[in-house]
């Protein structure tokens, strides 16, 4: 759930150098005139379960996941009733909350240090500290209405020696919508603090860039947050991804949220799977990251 277990990256983990990135406008003009005059093309449905259905064949679950274009309004979703837990990804509707009361400008030295120790590095005790600044389980709910989530709610108290908000049980849906928040001018949170925490979730450090980059093409712009964590109940893990992917002038909401895998690398194997079979029925690349 926070810095990477001992041992290092899992062998086979798609790691990339994170791309600092602009996120204000989603196209030139003339390409948001020519999107408003077409219809977007239905999703494949029927396809990208084909896909999914052959993929998760023998692998551990359950699995939920969404994509959305939020350029032109297209989605995917999968297992759209599932609630599973957060893990790590909980960490940016933690900032994202604690923007809401305070802009990043006026933050403490230590607080803007905890907030990259938590976005970048996954520091479950920075995530603590931060936590509770925002009051707990109460102000992440409540953060969390305001930016239209439906099926997320902080859970109280302590979860071995950290707080409970891993333990928080979301919607891909929901992941999705706290995606969208950073990139759309109608989000509760001003411009200023949306950039900076993509920035932060664009320089995630090496070894924990794994999850929804694997469906990026060459070029594309990543911002992202993963999870994994050990349930202790069942020694099994969860292991979630939730970011944004930007290219070809779109930009697309990404969640991928699974539970039950063995072994982590199983998990980051299933989740980028998930994620690239189906963003290749959204856009080709010419070529992968």
């Amino acid at each position: 759930m926070g810095a990477w277990p001992p041992g290092g990256p899992v062998a086979g983990a798609r790691v990339f150098k994170p791309l600092a990135a602009e996120w204000r406008a989603v196209a030139p003009a003339s390409r948001q005139r020519f999107v408003a005059e077409r219809e977007p093309e239905p999703v494949p449905v029927k396809r990208i379960e084909r896909r999914l259905t052959g993929f998760l064949a023998g692998r551990p679950g359950p699995v939920t996941a969404m994509v959305k274009d939020l350029t032109t309004g297209r989605l995917y979703r999968y297992h759209r009733g599932e609630r599973l837990i957060t893990a790590s990804t909980a960490k940016v509707q933690i900032l994202m909350a604690l923007l809401l009361d305070t802009p990043w400008r006026e933050l403490p030295g230590s607080v803007r240090h905890d907030a990259d120790l938590m976005i970048r590095y996954s520091d479950n005790h920075a995530a603590d500290r931060l936590w509770l600044r925002i009051g707990g389980a109460p102000g992440f709910t409540k953060a969390g209405r305001r930016y239209g989530l439906r099926h997320t709610r902080g859970v109280p108290g302590d979860c071995l020696d950290l707080y409970c908000w891993g333990i928080t049980e979301t919607s891909a849906e929901d992941q999705v919508r706290l995606m969208a928040a950073l990139v759309s001018g109608r989000s509760p949170l001003p411009a200023a603090d949306r950039d900076k925490v993509l920035k932060l979730m664009s320089g995630v450090v090496r070894g924990q860039d794994w999850g929804i980059s694997a469906a990026a093409c060459k070029g594309d712009r990543v911002a992202l947050k993963n999870g994994w964590l050990r349930r202790v109940s069942t020694g099994r893990w969860a292991v979630v991804s939730a970011g944004l992917v930007r290219g070809g002038g779109h930009d697309y909401a990404v969640a991928v949220l699974t539970e039950g895998s063995a072994e982590v690398g199983q998990g980051i194997a299933t989740v980028e799977g998930v994620a690239t079979r189906i963003m290749k029925s959204f856009r080709a690349c010419t070529r992968i990251r």
